[in-house]
Parts: structure tokens; C-alpha cells; sequence
């Protein structure tokens, strides 16, 4: 088992994308721990790049121990650094009520991040969301490849372009192939879609009305897989 220090190298050897390993019939990543437990425990202390230092805690996924759907977002925000769970927050509130509307039990399901720390900047007495860079993204796959190789789901759904163009490759767009179902070398399917958190941020209430419905019809694409 590579010590935490080896981490960031591992990441850099990793699969890089779910669609060059798809086309070079590779096979997925092997998990770094033996157990989803043994891996959230490791990840507590993970120092692959310098988000530790200043995010509360690392925020593991959690979920059922044999989901047949496993959700990937970008990384935890303000209120899930806090309570060191993923997807606590307004956009998870958001997602749970997608989920409902869907006919999907999250309860079934295992939710998670591409980062799990909390990148953010200052603005006045709020920590705001900053986007993680590439080498963040990259010391942070391994955590990410041992979930999704340990729990071994039917589809992996991407919440958001982070998620999508981490295990999609750099071109995928989101808006272009929202909701489609694609082979994967790391699960049957994969799928993406967008993040709940943009839902949030539509201008108006008719606009939010139309995203939440939008994204309550890519979720209805995976009630089969929840069954």
C-alpha cells in the first residue's frame, strides 16, 4: 500500500481520463486501500497538495456500501468542510429534491467529490468557492479511483464539468452531451450532467424552474440503475 507521501506521483500515473481508457481497452486504476472505510480513514491525513492547510477537514464520500449509482461533483463547499460530509449544503439540498423527483432513493446511492478539500478565497467574512486547478484535481484522482473501484457501481454520474472533464477527458462538454449514457473503463456507464449548484445560481425563478427540470430528466435516465 503507497505511503501518503507517494500520492501526488500515483495520481500523475493514474488512468487520466475514462475515455483514452476506454479506447486503449485499459482497464481501470487499482484502489489504493482495501476497503471504502480503509480509504476514508488514509484520506483524513492526505497532504498530495496544499488544500489541507487550509480546508477544516477532508471530506470523504459517503453513501451505500454497494450502490448501483455512484455521484461525483467538483469539490465540497462552505458547509460540507464544516461537517466533513459531502453534498450537506444548498446544492445538496437541491440534488436530494432532484433525486425524489427522479424516484431515486440518495440513501441507495454514494455521493462524492473529484477534490475533497474545500478550496476557497476570502470575501469579507465568507469563504467563497475557488475552482481547483489541474495538479489539485490530479493529486486528488487516486481518492476518487479507489471509490469508484471499490464500490464498483453500474454508473458513474458526473455532476458538473469538474467531474466530467476529470474522467471524460479536457474536450467533454457538459452542454453537449448532458444526459447521454457512454461505456466507461471504470463502471458500465458513465454519465454527465450538470452541477446542482448552477441551478442555484440561474437569474431568475423561471430559469431555475426550467434547469431543475432539465436535471430532474437526466436523473430519471438512471432510475433503471437504482432498481
Amino acid at each position: 500500500m503507497a505511503p501518503l507521501s507517494k500520492l501526488k506521483s500515483r495520481a500523475k500515473n493514474s488512468v487520466t481520463t475514462a475515455a483514452t481508457a476506454s479506447s486503449q481497452n485499459s482497464t481501470a486504476p487499482l484502489p489504493i486501500a482495501k476497503s471504502i472505510d480503509a480509504a476514508r480513514t488514509r484520506a483524513k491525513n492526505c497532504e498530495a497538495c496544499d488544500l489541507y492547510k487550509h480546508a477544516t477537514q477532508t471530506v470523504f464520500g459517503e453513501g451505500a456500501r454497494k450502490p448501483r449509482i455512484v455521484f461525483v461533483g467538483e469539490q465540497p463547499g462552505d458547509q460540507e468542510d464544516q461537517q466533513g460530509r459531502p453534498f450537506v449544503g444548498p446544492a445538496g439540498k437541491l440534488l436530494d429534491t432532484a433525486l425524489e423527483q427522479a424516484g431515486i432513493d440518495r440513501a441507495k446511492t454514494y455521493v462524492t467529490n473529484t477534490v475533497k478539500h474545500f478550496k476557497w478565497e476570502p470575501r469579507g467574512k465568507r469563504r467563497i468557492h475557488k475552482k481547483p486547478n489541474g495538479a489539485e484535481i490530479a493529486a486528488c484522482r487516486p481518492w476518487l479511483d479507489t471509490e469508484i473501484a471499490l464500490l464498483k457501481p453500474r454508473v458513474v454520474v458526473c455532476l458538473g464539468a469538474t467531474a466530467a472533464q476529470t474522467l471524460l477527458g479536457r474536450t467533454f462538454r457538459v452542454t453537449q452531451s448532458r444526459g447521454e449514457l457512454l461505456e466507461s473503463a471504470l463502471a458500465p456507464h458513465i454519465m454527465a450532467t450538470v452541477h446542482p449548484s448552477s441551478i442555484l445560481r440561474a437569474p431568475d425563478e423561471e430559469s431555475r424552474h426550467r434547469e431543475m427540470a432539465s436535471f430532474v430528466a437526466d436523473l430519471k435516465k438512471l432510475a433503471k440503475f437504482a432498481k
